[in-house]
């Protein structure tokens, strides 16, 4: 049997007959076989529609092999016009939808009647709307209707993917489903199951019934916070709308981000909008050409859809972005390298690299991230770039690199090399001591002796040097100043100079 299905079932209690259902325009087959009607026999084949008891002739083909058929159409014919040797008497024709009803087929040999075998035909028609290439966000209807639909029990509709979809009964135009917003992931073939009335629950006719969506997508990678264009259709266009869907998260609802009107003024921004702005020259929104410039964090990577209106039509494109960052950590024995990466439904691996393959990576990660790791100190062969590799399904290659820089040697500090440095300090505290009880000692003198002046210039007694009380701060200032130096002159000769193993 091609282009249909066969099953047993029962009309009114009657009898047994054989049900065909078949879809429309496509080469159906109604079987009639009997290996012992062979010979001098005669075939003909009659329709009746249901709620009719007049058979017409559809086919006739007599024991000389001459056919006719006053009510055939033009494309029915016998599969094997050899009828006479092989026993084959099957009708196969492409049905229309008003080709639906019961087929007999009436096999004899001279008057004497060998075979009757009746089969019901039934016609489905399937309806895609829109018609295919489905535009992106727009609603799929798919709408199934079988005539006859006497011995029809139910009609479902399954997704690609093995997925049940609600279907609703549409008077007089069969069963429908929808799909509202439709996008590129939802391509495919899907299958409308057909259950007739019978003996047997699990006995059903598929169908396949391919989808396409029209729209563009474009698959890329970047590097967090770079600028990144976001490409709309090329269409020109009086108002664009650009919608996101979150990374890795198929089962949210996508979300208006950005919507300019280039007609009204209007510009309706989001959260969003301090990473996203239209694009400038070569495109003008102001006279409907559109394009954007993202700056992604990780967490803005996901589906872009751009939508373009031009009055009544809508044009989309969509870009499939994932968003790379490297960060370093560091640990008290370790440098930790970390990639992290978004949109993972487009990642086939992700790898770290470095020039020097003497350069042994140990890798570390799960989905979504990868980790290397740098012993510390660093060595001069561990030193230099890595690259966190990300390729994409597509074979589009993103990296993200990080430099790791030599490190100064460190000095090893052991205790002898302290001890000088010990002895020398324990030397300044006596002569540091030393010297600031001189110094106060002077500062007290000079004080005691400008007192002593002044109160002998008040009694009159002897001649007073510092009349001038500015004299005497000077005088201070200037052995302070001596002082200073040759505790400073002390100190450099007992501290180590910049670079010992003391610093």
């Amino acid at each position: 049997l091609r282009g249909a299905h066969n099953t047993f079932i029962l009309i009114k209690g009657v009898c047994v007959i054989d049900a065909v259902v078949a879809r429309e325009g496509i080469l159906a087959t109604l079987v009639c076989i009997d290996e012992n009607a062979t010979g001098a026999v005669s075939v003909n084949w009659m329709v009746k529609s249901l709620g009719t008891d007049r058979w017409r002739l559809v086919l006739s083909a007599n024991e000389r092999k001459e056919f006719s058929g006053g009510a055939a159409k033009d494309h029915m014919q016998l599969t094997d016009h050899n009828f006479q040797d092989s026993g084959v008497f099957s009708l196969a024709f492409r049905p229309e939808m008003d080709d639906g009803g019961l087929y007999m087929c009436l096999v004899k040999r001279r008057q004497n009647i060998l075979m009757e075998r009746v089969v019901l035909l039934m016609v489905l028609e399937v309806t895609v709307a829109p018609p295919s290439p489905v535009p992106q966000l727009s609603t799929l209807r798919l709408l199934a209707n079988v005539q006859p639909d006497i011995a029809v029990r139910k009609i479902t509709w399954i997704a690609p993917g093995d997925i049940a979809m609600k279907t609703e009964k549409v008077p007089k135009f069969g069963i429908i489903t929808k799909l509202p917003q439709v996008q590129n992931s939802d391509d495919g073939a899907y299958v409308c199951m057909v259950y007739p009335k019978g003996n047997s629950s699990n006995a059903f006719f598929a169908f396949n019934v391919d989808v396409a969506v029209d729209g563009q997508q474009i698959s890329t990678a970047v590097q967090s916070q770079s600028v990144l264009p976001l490409s709309c259709p090329q269409a020109p266009g009086d108002y664009v709308m650009l919608y996101w869907r979150p990374p890795d998260a198929k089962n949210e609802n996508t979300r208006l981000v950005h919507q300019f009107d280039r007609w009204r003024g209007f510009t309706l921004t989001t959260e969003l909008s301090n990473r996203l702005q239209l694009a400038g020259p070569p495109y003008d929104p102001q006279e409907g050409s559109f394009s954007f410039l993202l700056s992604p964090l990780i967490r803005d990577g996901g589906l872009y859809m751009c939508e373009v209106f031009s009055n009544d039509n809508a044009f989309s494109l969509r870009t499939l972005l994932t968003v790379v960052r490297v960060k370093a950590r560091t640990l008290p024995t370790q440098l930790e390298l970390d990639c992290r990466y978004s949109e993972l439904s487009q990642v086939r691996r992700a790898i770290w690299t470095h020039p020097n393959q003497s350069v042994r990576l140990q890798m570390d990660g799960s989905p979504g991230h990868i980790t290397t790791s740098i012993d510390l100190p660093v060595r001069a062969e561990s030193a230099g770039n890595y690259t966190c590799v990300i390729l994409l399904k597509n074979k589009q290659t993103v990296r993200a690199t990080y430099t790791v820089s030599l490190h100064p040697k460190s000095v090893e500090v052991t205790a002898s090399s302290l001890l000088p440095s010990l002895s020398a300090l324990l030397l300044i505290v006596p002569l540091v001591a030393a010297v600031v009880g001189a110094l106060l000692w002077r500062r007290r003198h000079i004080s005691d002796r400008g007192v002593e002046q002044s109160l002998s210039v008040r009694s009159g007694e002897a001649e007073n040097i510092y009349e001038n009380p500015e004299d005497i701060r000077q005088v201070t200032q200037s052995h302070t100043s001596t002082l200073m130096k040759s505790l400073s002159l002390s100190l450099s000769l007992c501290i180590p100079p910049p670079g010992s193993p003391l610093l």
